[in-house]
């Protein structure tokens, strides 16, 4: 994978091919990022242009024999680690190889949904086993085949236990020329022992903009659509990308007549709306709270004043200056959200959608209408 393949993140680009060029390369480096900012595919193409035979100024050439061994991620000193779902066939990382390079040839953009759904997970836990550290320890002890540098890219180190601790010792001190990339969404998860032999590199998420741009140009989107998904997806490509293929449904007009009928009492025509989010599937289901929870956080922040800070696509704009300035308070956005984000929790476990919405479209009616607020969401404002 080349650096140009890679969607924005120019700055951080610049930065890690300026490290070669100086010759500052870190033995151990955390490409720490929210998911769907390409970390990932960050992390390959630095360690490609790494053991590129002819590097060019910005990037690796793409045509030398260790460029080519890396498009198709067979390259002998590219290693890979990553959570897995432990069974008697399936021990190690290597295991399930082929899925992973299979994977990676599709789209290198994915999460561990995505992952899991590619492995006879059953009901099973991912992790990164003490079998899999060995395996890493054994496969770094051996001499480079072909490259200069051996490199090991362990995607999402959270999923080691302390197992993990087997590992700092050859991370502290690394047999020669071998190069640890760490791809991780969650610092707080990461063992602090681990932490703490590594160099951070801040991977941040796409702006917007960069993400609408990519929709209309690989999707076909219209450009209304390609700025609310790429709202809906905050920086998050992977879930940009997961929205263009569920069911479309015009969220901002759906999300508005749901709080219409919350505020005019409209419980049978509530009925009917729940029978038909019920129909929507359980993706899109969560995608029309996400939006709904995305929507009333801009509502909020026009109640507060701070209307230069709302990111709200022009379409849904007047939507929410109207119901900002005539039927919500900032006290009834905050309790919707919370009843948005149990409802999304809830539908992730699969909740039956016609009781879980129906109960939602009341406490719509409570809080829009009456004005009664659920336990734990009164709050007192100067």
């Amino acid at each position: 994978m080349q650096f140009k393949e890679i969607i924005g993140q120019e700055a951080v680009k610049r930065q890690l091919v300026q490290t070669v060029r100086e010759g500052r390369v870190s033995h151990a480096q955390l490409f720490l990022s929210c998911d769907g900012s390409g970390a990932l595919p960050l992390a390959i193409a630095y360690a490609q242009y790494i053991n590129c035979e002819d590097q060019q100024a910005e990037d690796s050439c793409g045509l030398c024999a260790s460029c080519r061994k890396y498009e198709r991620y067979i390259h002998p000193d590219l290693h890979f680690s990553y959570p897995f779902f432990a069974s008697k066939e399936v021990r190690t990382a290597v295991d399930v190889l082929d899925e992973w390079r299979g994977m990676l040839l599709e789209d290198p953009y994915f999460d561990i949904d995505v992952w899991r759904s590619r492995l006879s997970a059953e009901n099973k836990q991912a992790n990164i086993n003490i079998a899999e550290c060995h395996d890493i320890i054994k496969k770094l002890s051996y001499k480079a085949f072909e490259a200069n540098t051996k490199v090991l890219i362990m995607w999402l180190p959270e999923y080691l236990d302390k197992e993990g601790n087997a590992l700092l010792k050859i991370i502290e001190e690394p047999p020669q020329n071998t190069l640890f990339l760490l791809v991780a969404h969650n610092q707080d998860q990461i063992l602090n022992t681990l932490l703490s032999r590594t160099q951070i590199v801040k991977v941040p998420k796409l702006p917007n903009a960069v993400v609408e741009t990519y929709l209309l140009e690989t999707q076909g989107l219209s450009e209304a659509q390609a700025r609310e998904y790429s709202f809906l997806a905050d920086g998050n490509l992977i879930e940009a990308r997961q929205l263009v293929q569920a069911t479309q449904n015009e969220h901002a007009d759906y999300f508005a007549e749901w709080l219409r009928m919350g505020y005019g009492n409209r419980v049978s025509d509530m009925t009917g709306f729940t029978e038909q989010i019920a129909g929507w599937g359980r993706e899109n289901q969560k995608n029309f709270l996400k939006y709904g929870i995305s929507f009333l956080r801009e509502c909020a922040l026009l109640i507060s004043g701070a209307e230069q800070l709302v990111r709200l696509p022009a379409f849904a704009l007047d939507t929410a200056r109207r119901l900002s300035a005539h039927v919500l308070t900032l006290q009834m956005t905050e309790a919707l959200i919370a009843e948005l984000e149990k409802a999304h929790y809830h539908v992730e476990r699969n909740a039956n959608p016609k009781i879980l919405f129906l109960d939602v479209s009341l406490h719509l009616v409570k809080i829009i209408k009456f004005k009664t607020f659920p336990q734990g969401t009164q709050y007192i404002y100067n």
